[in-house]
């Protein structure tokens, strides 16, 4: 019994000399991975369909889309129609009660295609966006103008308002535009995987197909056309939800060694 006693107590001697030989890491790493959903996020522009709800001459729906390549960069899209009657006043002289010189509706659809950055560090388990991005968009409509009035000094015939004209009303199809677009926005989570969105764009038109003795003054996508000027303004309020694909650990940022004093 006594051997089994001190046999026991020198294997336990050995064991706890052997453990104190072996060096204690102190910057052990965290073995744990943690994996963000990625995936397509699909929903719809919200701003359209309340104008449309809100003004006659106004009607649009837009579809807009991202699908995240990487733990920063998604591919965007959104793909819209919009039909917009617009009258131009001459100025307040004309007594009349349309006051416009000429009106006319455009009518078309719109696709824009790019990437989106998120730039907004998020904790873990969040998939919230503080984005900047680009476009290209394209777009195809047609021109409809509605009815003109003849610019004339001569008033003896029609002295509270202009010559109503009747030669150029009609349509004008296969009309087309092209731009560029540069895009900063948020996205939030609201629920699980229901996002709420929003954007401002600048946009520069790059093509743009006017017809034979009229001028594009409104774009489907892009939006008002000016004289003079390239540059076009837009937003959109979006709200979408995720279709998680599959997961992937985020890539953990290289940490720079630290140089050694000498």
């Amino acid at each position: 019994m006594l051997r089994f006693f001190i046999s026991a107590i020198m294997v336990m001697w050995v064991l706890g000399t052997n453990a104190q030989e072996k060096p204690i890491d102190l910057n052990k790493k965290d073995t744990v991975t943690y994996k963000q959903s990625y995936g397509l996020r699909v929903g719809v522009d919200l701003s359209r369909p309340l104008i449309s709800f809100l003004e006659e001459n106004y009607t649009g729906l837009e579809v807009v889309a991202d699908y995240r390549l990487t733990q920063k960069l998604y591919l965007a899209a959104e793909l819209g129609n919009e039909k917009k009657t617009i009258g131009v006043p001459l100025g307040s002289t004309i007594e009349d009660i349309s006051g416009d010189l000429y009106d006319f509706t455009a009518s078309g659809s719109y696709l824009k295609l790019g990437i989106d950055y998120n730039t907004y560090g998020n904790w873990y388990g969040e998939q919230n966006m503080i984005y900047i991005g680009g476009r290209y968009a394209f777009s195809t409509f047609s021109q409809t103008l509605n009815n003109y009035k003849i610019f004339n000094t001569d008033r003896y015939w029609s002295p509270n308002d202009f010559t109503p004209g009747s030669e150029q009303i009609g349509k004008f199809g296969n009309l087309n535009a092209s731009w560029l677009e540069f895009v900063v926005g948020i996205k939030a989570e609201l629920f699980k995987n229901l996002y709420l969105g929003a954007s401002a764009r600048l946009g520069f038109l790059v093509t743009n197909k006017d017809p034979d003795n009229f001028k594009n003054l409104f774009i489907p996508g892009f939006n008002k056309v000016t004289d003079g000027s390239r540059f076009g303004v837009g937003y959109n309020y979006s709200i979408s939800y995720l279709i998680p694909l599959y997961k992937k650990a985020n890539r953990p940022a290289d940490k720079k060694p630290v140089p050694k004093d000498k």
